[in-house]
């Protein structure tokens, strides 16, 4: 796991730097995918950059930005990698800075380990279910392992002084989701909601910022499984909702269903 682990933050490491290229150039080449989402140079070559590092481990790679794998062919696999090479590929064209590279360890159809690279701030979050969450923020080009994340970054979560915090989405809130907040005031008096882009919302109920993430609309497995076994790793618990059971993942529609982030 180790070794594993140390692949990711390897891979997540150069993709941000690919991205950085992209996001310093006048020109992201941006063109539409199939589904309506956008598509930038920023995602081919951060895809690349996780696949060249990636089968190293001989794991095979779920890829945003990979071909499609049939489920006939992904239902034996006992482990897999699951990435997005870039989450929040809006925020990235609007150049807010709330985008992130996302890569996550399945064993069977949990997260057991995950990592998700903030390239902008250097924040990386990193996680190990059953060995801790830690936070740590690089400079530009500056490299990590799983065994520096644990003696130099901070543990998940972090205690703050704050009113009860719940977080969504900048781009897709939902009515739903709307309706739930207001539920939490009824329930907590006065509720701080905060908005974030990408994976980023699953990663500060993992660092303590946020008490709640509900997500009462579309997500793919890439989007999420690197910020659920953060959240794992921290304490959290990653919900169906409203059925309250896990979240799985290879699924054969990887469609995943709404969910709820917290303790």
């Amino acid at each position: 796991m180790t070794e594993s682990l140390n692949l990711a933050l390897r891979a997540a490491g150069n993709a941000a730097q690919a991205i950085l290229e992209v996001y310093a150039s006048a020109d992201f080449e941006t063109e539409t995918k199939g589904d309506n989402s956008p598509l930038t140079l920023a995602d081919r070559r951060s895809h690349l950059a996780i696949q060249s590092v990636l089968e190293e481990s001989d794991i095979p790679v779920l890829s945003e930005e990979g071909r499609s794998i049939p489920f006939a062919e992904r239902a034996p696999w006992t482990w897999l990698w699951v990435v997005d090479p870039l989450d929040g590929t809006k925020e990235f064209i609007k150049r807010n800075g709330e985008f992130t590279v996302n890569i996550a360890l399945i064993n069977g159809q949990d997260p057991v380990a995950g990592v998700v690279w903030v390239p902008v701030t250097g924040e990386v979050y990193a996680g190990w279910v059953g060995q801790g969450a830690y936070k740590m923020t690089l400079v530009a080009g500056e490299s990590v392992d799983w065994d520096r994340l644990k003696t130099e970054g901070l543990p998940l979560p972090q205690a703050f002084d704050r009113p009860f915090t719940a977080v969504g989405s900048r781009s897709h809130m939902s009515p739903e989701t709307e309706a739930y907040f207001r539920e939490l005031e009824a329930e907590h008096g006065t509720v701080s909601v905060l908005s974030k882009g990408s994976s980023l919302k699953l990663c500060m109920v993992a660092e303590g910022l946020a008490d709640v993430y509900p997500r009462f609309a579309p997500t793919m497995e890439w989007d999420t499984a690197a910020g659920h076994a953060v959240c794992t790793a921290a304490g959290f618990r990653v919900l169906r909702w409203p059925e309250k059971t896990p979240v799985k993942y290879n699924k054969e529609d990887l469609l995943n269903p709404w969910f709820w982030v917290g303790r």
